[in-house]
């Protein structure tokens, strides 16, 4: 069924700031990295999770809680080592791109008037990655033996370190070179539809180049938060123009995502001499969010990162920092105390896993469909004043974020197999130094010893709930935002058909409760 309004077309109203202007932008971009690193050094495998002075606020002392945690100084916060093995991953990324068959696929309709094409290999790229892993593990006598797998558990800040770093390059470098951007009118498709269609390059960027709305305020370091420019191309010595936005959306944050989880289970192994089913079952649920997002790549092009948001520090941190370091911090949990889940500790994640990934992939699926194939007979939509279709039955019918829904009932499987998490570490020697901990590990009903090393949860249980369910409180937060500030800019661009729209479909992100 088709709903068609007959209006004058809708001038699309000025964006105004987000994340509360200048003074908001100033506190992420300065505060999340100190943030991250914060995250990492109270929550450690030397003293506790959290650190145990963290648990008496009336005894803390800036000393006795940089004891705690190892710190070392700023200067330990960066090595070269880690910070050139980081650029070498990055490179690799760059070079199997270049090398391996990928899809080309059209972006969406650009302002001025032309579509940008894409090379979409990211699932080649992450299958051909962790097969050389898989080899090197086997190779070496086993993941204990592994030296990557090493390499990242004790270098872990510094790798984190050298990715805030690059993310900031980028921000900058995406930021100078968007002022060379020649402003240029949109084209209206209608006018001439033959002409249009041979707006297509095989080089992103270069010959459609243009700034992204919300990010042209003046302001500059606003501007540089947003990212002034919506596709930032660069051409790669060697390898050819890629557009750096779509590269680092899926490839180096989300593949080093798993690439962390599986030398996290890897350290478990090798301090307690197997996997546990928490761990297994924290791995597989993310891996299957992972891999269904690089197998579905074609579909981030009609996603407002792609589609309205700029290149900057919002997504270059997001992208290369927050994903990969954040969202892994249960399997870092688990490496350390390897809870041991019951049968319905087992369940509970399984029956989260497989509502959240049907709704997340049902949803997806129907949305993709709809708006690269066009509406079947039974989709509802809307005919909008822009040409544009609004699609409003099955998933959407249901809520206008029906997809949030099902990734947030799966973040749910990411944490509930830490239960009720926290530990300390007695005595406060790392279990990880020891020499004879590769033959002493054994399991007790509420503690793990291993060389001599006590993990207990005592006084910390249910305190280090604060870092293991942090990604399912932050996400919650996250798609309630994303979800008002789309609904803003689809009402700024749809107008009438936008409040049409909102009366057939009521619900936001849960049928019949918000």
């Amino acid at each position: 069924m088709v709903q068609t309004r007959h209006q004058t077309k809708v001038a699309e109203q000025p964006h105004g700031y987000e994340f509360f202007g200048p003074p908001g932008v100033f506190a992420l971009s300065f505060g999340l990295p100190v943030l991250c690193h914060a995250i990492l050094f109270i929550c450690n495998d030397k003293t506790g999770c959290p650190a145990p002075s963290m648990l008496s606020p009336s005894t803390l002392t800036l000393e006795k809680l940089k004891q705690e945690v190892g710190w070392e100084g700023y200067g330990a916060l960066l090595n070269t080592k880690a910070f050139l093995w980081t650029l070498a991953y990055y490179v690799v990324h760059l070079v199997l791109w270049r090398i391996l068959p990928g899809v080309e696929v059209e972006g969406t309709e650009l302002k001025t008037g032309g579509k940008l094409k894409y090379k979409n290999n990211a699932f080649a790229v992450a299958m051909t990655l962790f097969t050389l892993l898989a080899a090197g593990t086997i190779a070496s006598g086993g993941p204990d033996k592994f030296p990557v797998w090493t390499f990242i558990w004790e270098n872990y800040i510094q790798l984190l370190t050298s990715n805030i770093l690059i993310s900031y390059a980028l921000a900058n470098y995406t930021y100078i070179r968007s002022f060379s951007v020649r402003p240029q009118p949109a084209t209206n498709p209608d006018d001439n539809p033959e002409n249009n269609q041979k707006l297509v390059r095989n080089d992103p960027g270069f010959a459609f180049r243009e700034l992204a709305a919300p990010a042209l305020t003046g302001n500059i370091l606003y501007d540089w938060f947003m990212g002034r420019e919506l596709n930032p191309p660069v051409h790669v010595p060697l390898l050819g123009t890629l557009d750096i936005k779509s590269f680092m959306e899926l490839r180096p944050g989300m593949i080093g995502w798993f690439i962390l989880n599986l030398a996290f289970a890897a350290r478990q192994h090798k301090n307690y001499g197997n996997i546990t089913a928490s761990m297994i079952l924290v791995v597989v649920s993310q891996g299957a969010y992972i891999l269904d997002a690089l197998w579905s790549e074609p579909a981030i092009l009609t996603t407002m990162d792609i589609t309205t948001d700029g290149f900057g520090f919002m997504l270059s941190f997001g992208d290369l920092v927050w994903v990969p370091f954040i969202y892994s911090l249960q399997t870092r949990y688990l490496a350390v105390h390897p809870v041991q889940l019951t049968p319905l500790g087992i369940a509970l994640p399984l029956a989260a896993l497989t509502a959240g990934y049907s709704i997340f992939r049902g949803s997806n699926n129907q949305k993709n469909k709809f708006r690269t194939l066009g509406p079947n007979k039974n989709d509802e939509y809307i005919q909008t004043a822009r040409g544009t279709k609004l699609l409003c039955s099955g998933w959407w019918g249901a809520a206008r974020h029906i997809n949030y829904l099902g990734d947030w009932l799966l973040s749910w499987s990411y944490c509930l197999p830490t239960a009720f998490a926290g530990y300390v570490i007695q005595p406060s020697s790392p279990f990880r130094d020891h020499p004879h901990a590769a033959n002493s590990a054994i399991r007790r009903d509420d503690f793990s010893v291993r060389g001599g090393d006590e993990v207990i949860p005592g006084q910390a249980q249910g305190y280090g709930m604060a870092f293991t369910y942090f990604y399912l409180v932050f996400l919650g937060v996250l798609l309630v935002y994303r979800e008002r500030r789309d609904d803003e800019k689809c009402r700024r661009k749809y107008g009438e058909d936008w409040e049409e729209y909102c009366k057939r479909v009521p619900s936001r992100i849960i049928p019949g409760v918000y």
